[in-house]
C-alpha cells in the first residue's frame, strides 16, 4: 500500500463518549440510533469539525470538535426535529450560520405541512445566545460559509458569510458586529445585512478554504469558463482569474464541492453527473481533474488539465475486474505535489501535477500496491492537503506516503517507468531522511544495469540536486534541471493516454501575490521562454573541450579568465570541505586534478551567468551562495555514493596498494566507479578529486593487462600523475612489472612521462631519456649557426664519425648554457655520448 492513512477524527471515538457524557438536553437519543442522526456537517479553515446530532426529544443539536485539544463544545439546539443542510461558524466562535429544511422526513412524507423544498438560512448571535436572523427562506437549497481572514489578527469587527444558492448564485453577507458588557456579542444593525452578488448562473463551484477562493463555472454559447474569485480579509473580493474550458459539460444540475456536506445529497445525485476538482500548488500549479461516467462498462476516462502548462491529458483505463464493487466516480485527492486519481479495487494513479510533460512520471497502480487502507466506497471530499474527509462517516484522515512501501515498490518494479517515477517520488520526500538516501542508493548500485531507457545514477544525481535546491528560492525550479531525460517513448501498461493543447488561463489583475504570482510566472514562461529557461550543459561541454583543446597545442596560458575558473572550483572545494567535517571512508586524494578542477569552476561561472539572467532580485551574493551549494552538492551526493558501496562491501583505504591483486568486492565498487564516470560524462558533471587517481588504482588491481590498456585507450581510465607516480614506487622491476610499466609508460602524457621517467633506473628509461634530451637539444638548435666541433673535446674516441660529430655538438651546446634540462642534473652529454655509444655497439652487433 503506497498511499497509507491515519485517522484525525472519528465520530464513534471523538464525540460519542462526550455525547453519552452530557445531560438530558444535549444527550443522544439512544445510543443505537447515534449512527444514522449523528453525522459531520463540514469542516472550517482552522480544522474545526462541526457536526449535529438528534437530541433527547427529537431535539437537533449543533456542536464543535477542535482537533487540537480533542474538546467537543455545545453549539446549539433546535427545539424540533431538523434537516441540517449546512452549518458554518465564525473564527471568534460568536456567530452560528445554518441552513435547514423546515419539515421532518416523516412530515415530507405524509405531506402534512408545507411544501417539502422549504429550506430556511439563519444567522445565530451565540456569545451568549442572544438573537437568530432569517438570512433566507426559499425553495432551494442553500449551503453557508463563513469567510475565515488570512491575516493574524485576534478579532474582527466585519463577518463576511457566503450564501450559495441552488438557484445558481452565490451571495456575501457584510455583518458589523458589537461586544457589550465586555462579553455579549451582537450584531450591530437591526435591518436587513449588507450583501454583495458574487457570482450568477454557475454550473459548478469549489470552496478553497485554507487559501479562500472560490472557483466556479458559467455556461457561455461556445464553451463554458472557469472563474476564480480571491476574498482578502482587509477588501472585498476580486475576480482574479478566468479560463475557457475545453472539456464538454453536461448540465446535470448545480454541484458544489468542499461545501460541507448534507447526508441525502448524494441519494438524490445524478449518477451521471459531472466529477469536477480544482487543485493547486504553492509552486504556482494549477490543475483540473474531471470525469464523466463512460458508455463503456469495462472503461474509466477521466482528464487533468494543467492550466499552468497549456495542456491536458485524457486517461483511459482498461479495467480488469468487473466483480469489485466500484464508486459511482473516481475520487481526486490532493497530495500536494501529485494528484490522486483513485477507484477502489482498481487502480492509483498518482500525476506529478509540477513536471507532468513526461509520462514516466506518473506512478500507475493495480492490485495491492493501489490499495488505500480504511478508505471507503462512500463519498469523500479532499479539504486539505494532504486531508481526506469520509463524508457518511465523518472521519477525517490525513494521508502521507507511505516510504517503506515505496521504497519496496522501487525494488519491487519490472518496468523502467515505475522505477523512474518511484524514484522521483522518493526523492521528493526524502529531503531530511538520510537513512531513506542511503536505501536509494543502495537500490541504485544493485540496478545499474537493469535500467534500459534512462540511467538512474543521472536521476539521483540531478532530481536530488533540484529537490533540496528549489524549495529555497523562488523561480530557481525554473532554472535548473530535474531530470536527464529529454523525452520518453515507453509505454504504460492498462492505460492509454492523449494530449491537447488547451487555452491557457488570463489572470485579472496586476501585481499579484503569494500563489498567484508563481502562476503568472508559469504562464509567462509557457508564452515565451520556457525551453530556454532550464540550465543546459550542451554549452559547458562545448567551453570545456575548448580549453582543453588548447592545452594540448599550446602552452597553458595564465589568464584573468582561467585564474577565475580555478578560483570558482577552490571555493567549491573549500564549501564541501566545510560540509563534510567527518574523515570520509573512501581514499580520495585532494589532488590537483586539473580537468576536473576546470570543469567545476566553468560550470560554477556558467550556472551563475545563467542565474544572473533570471534572477535578478534575488542578489549577486545569494546567486554565488546557489551556484557554490549545487556544485558542491553535486560533488557531495558522488562522493556519498562511493561511501556507501565502500560500506557495503566493507572496503578500506589500502586498497591503493598496487603490488596486490584486488577482490571480487574491490571489483564491485570498480564496476560502479565506471558507471558513476559513464553517468558524470553523460550530463558534463564535475568529478570529486581523486576520482580518476582511485579509479585507476582499482583498475589495476583487478583487471588483465590487456583489459586495463583497453580501458586506458577508450578513456575509461585516466592516467593520473599521482597514480603514476605510485605505480611507479610501488611495483618492482620484475618481468611481469616491467611489463606493465612500459605499457603505462607509452601512455602517459607528455608531462606526466618526463616527471615519472626520472623515478625509474632501468637501461630502456635511460634510452629514452638520451633520446628525449637530444630532441630537445635539435629543436633548440634549428635556427642556430654554430661553428666546426673541436675533435679533442670529446672524452672517448671511437671510430663512427656520426657519433663523434654529434657529441661534440652536445657539448659545445653545454658549453653555451643552452641545456633546457641542466637544472634535473639528470642528463648531461657524457650520460648521452655512453647511451648512444652503447645502442649503437647494439644495433651492430659488436
Amino acid at each position: 500500500m503506497l498511499l497509507q492513512l491515519s485517522a484525525e477524527f472519528d465520530l464513534q471515538s471523538d464525540v460519542v463518549p462526550w455525547l453519552l457524557a452530557q445531560g438530558p438536553a444535549a444527550a443522544l437519543d439512544t445510543f443505537e440510533k447515534s449512527a444514522a442522526t449523528l453525522y459531520t456537517v463540514n469542516v472550517e479553515r482552522n480544522g474545526k469539525i462541526i457536526y449535529t446530532w438528534k437530541g433527547s426529544g427529537r431535539n437537533t443539536c449543533i456542536g464543535l470538535y477542535d482537533p487540537l485539544n480533542k474538546h467537543n463544545e455545545h453549539l446549539y439546539t433546535f427545539e424540533k426535529d431538523l434537516h441540517i443542510i449546512s452549518c458554518s461558524i465564525n473564527n471568534e466562535k460568536t456567530l452560528l450560520a445554518v441552513s435547514f429544511l423546515q419539515s421532518t422526513k416523516e412530515e415530507r412524507v405524509n405531506h402534512l405541512l408545507q411544501p417539502v423544498s422549504k429550506c430556511l438560512a439563519l444567522l445565530i448571535e451565540i456569545h451568549p445566545i442572544n438573537n437568530v436572523r432569517v438570512l433566507k427562506a426559499v425553495d432551494s437549497c442553500i449551503r453557508v460559509q463563513f469567510l475565515y481572514p488570512v491575516a493574524d489578527k485576534s478579532s474582527f469587527l466585519e463577518n463576511q458569510l457566503l450564501l450559495i444558492s441552488e438557484d445558481k448564485y452565490i451571495e456575501q453577507f457584510h455583518i458589523h458586529i458589537l461586544t457589550e458588557d465586555h462579553q455579549k456579542v451582537v450584531i450591530q444593525k437591526t435591518g436587513q445585512l449588507p450583501r454583495d452578488r458574487v457570482v450568477d448562473d454557475l454550473i459548478w463551484a469549489q470552496w478553497d478554504m485554507t487559501e479562500q477562493r472560490l472557483f466556479y463555472i458559467v455556461p457561455k454559447e461556445s464553451r463554458s469558463i472557469l472563474k476564480c474569485v480571491q476574498f482578502y480579509p482587509d477588501e472585498n473580493f476580486n475576480l482574479i482569474l478566468e479560463a475557457p474550458l475545453d472539456i464538454p459539460l453536461r448540465e446535470t444540475g448545480l454541484k458544489f464541492v468542499n461545501f460541507g456536506y448534507d447526508n441525502s445529497q448524494d441519494r438524490e445525485m445524478d449518477p451521471r453527473s459531472l466529477n469536477l476538482k480544482v487543485f493547486t500548488n504553492k509552486t504556482g500549479s494549477f490543475c483540473l481533474c474531471y470525469s464523466q461516467a463512460s458508455n463503456i462498462p469495462k472503461e474509466v476516462t477521466y482528464s487533468v488539465s494543467f492550466l499552468h502548462k497549456g495542456y491536458s491529458k485524457t486517461f483511459t483505463v482498461a479495467l480488469q475486474r468487473t466483480d469489485y464493487p466500484q464508486m459511482k466516480e473516481v475520487a481526486f485527492l490532493d497530495l500536494d505535489y501529485y494528484v490522486a486519481v483513485y477507484l477502489p479495487g482498481h487502480f492509483l494513479h498518482l500525476l506529478n501535477i509540477q513536471h507532468p510533460d513526461l509520462m514516466c512520471y506518473n506512478l500507475f497502480l493495480k492490485g495491492e500496491d493501489a490499495r488505500i487502507n480504511m478508505l471507503p466506497n462512500s463519498p469523500i471530499q479532499s479539504l486539505f492537503k494532504s486531508t481526506i474527509w469520509d463524508c457518511c462517516s465523518g472521519r477525517l484522515f490525513t494521508i502521507r506516503m507511505n516510504e517503506c512501501s515505496l521504497l519496496q515498490f522501487l525494488r519491487n518494479s519490472k518496468l523502467d517507468s515505475d522505477r523512474l517515477a518511484a524514484l522521483h517520488c522518493a526523492l521528493l520526500h526524502v529531503r531530511n531522511t538520510t537513512d531513506l538516501e542511503m536505501q536509494i542508493i543502495q537500490w541504485i548500485s544493485e540496478n545499474l544495469s537493469a535500467c534500459y531507457t534512462f540511467n538512474p545514477i543521472q536521476e539521483f544525481i540531478i532530481a536530488s540536486l533540484y529537490w533540496s535546491m528549489c524549495p529555497e528560492t523562488s523561480k530557481l525550479d525554473k532554472l535548473l534541471p530535474y531530470t536527464s531525460l529529454l523525452y520518453w517513448n515507453g509505454i504504460i501498461p492498462g492505460i492509454t493516454c492523449i494530449t491537447d493543447i488547451i487555452s491557457l488561463p488570463e489572470l485579472k489583475v496586476q501585481n499579484c501575490k503569494g500563489f498567484w504570482e508563481k502562476l503568472n510566472l508559469n504562464l509567462e514562461c509557457v508564452k515565451y521562454t520556457e525551453p530556454q529557461l532550464h540550465y543546459n550543459n550542451n554549452v559547458l561541454r562545448r567551453e570545456w573541450y575548448k580549453l582543453l583543446s588548447e592545452e594540448k597545442v599550446e602552452e597553458r596560458r595564465t589568464t584573468t579568465y582561467s585564474r577565475n575558473i580555478f578560483d570558482n572550483a577552490k571555493k567549491v572545494l573549500s564549501n564541501l570541505a566545510a560540509w563534510n567535517l567527518e574523515e570520509r571512508l573512501v581514499p580520495l586524494f585532494q589532488e590537483e586534478d586539473y580537468q576536473q578542477r576546470l570543469l567545476m569552476g566553468l560550470m560554477v561561472a556558467q550556472l551563475k551567468d545563467h542565474l544572473m539572467r533570471h534572477l535578478q532580485y534575488v542578489g549577486k551574493k545569494k546567486i554565488d551562495q546557489i551556484v557554490l551549494d549545487y556544485v558542491s552538492k553535486l560533488l557531495d551526493l558522488i562522493c556519498r555514493i562511493m561511501e556507501a558501496i565502500w560500506r557495503k562491501y566493507s572496503l578500506q583505504s589500502y586498497i591503493l596498494c598496487l603490488d596486490e591483486r584486488g577482490s571480487a568486492a574491490e571489483f564491485a565498487a570498480f564496476h560502479i566507479m565506471s558507471r558513476i564516470l559513464e553517468a558524470a560524462n553523460g550530463m558534463c558533471m564535475p568529478l570529486p578529486p581523486g576520482f580518476h587517481t582511485l579509479h585507476m588504482g582499482l583498475g589495476v588491481r583487478c583487471l588483465p593487462l590487456h583489459t586495463l590498456l583497453h580501458y586506458i585507450d577508450n578513456g575509461v581510465l585516466q592516467l593520473t600523475e599521482t597514480c603514476a607516480v605510485k605505480l611507479w614506487k610501488d611495483l618492482d622491476n620484475t618481468e611481469k612489472n616491467e611489463k606493465l610499466k612500459f605499457s603505462i609508460f607509452t601512455r602517459l602524457p607528455e608531462a606526466i612521462g618526463h616527471k615519472v621517467s626520472q623515478l625509474w633506473d632501468h637501461p630502456v628509461n635511460s634510452n629514452c631519456i638520451a633520446r628525449n634530451y637530444v630532441k630537445l637539444l635539435l629543436d633548440k638548435l634549428r635556427d642556430r649557426q654554430h661553428n666546426r666541433p673541436v675533435a679533442d673535446r670529446l672524452s672517448v674516441r671511437v671510430e663512427f664519425l656520426p657519433l663523434n660529430y654529434l657529441a661534440d655538438m652536445l657539448a659545445e651546446v653545454e658549453d653555451q648554457g643552452l641545456n633546457p634540462l641542466e637544472e634535473e642534473n639528470n642528463v648531461n652529454a657524457k650520460f648521452v655520448e655512453e647511451t648512444a655509444l652503447k645502442h649503437t655497439t647494439m644495433l651492430l652487433g659488436l
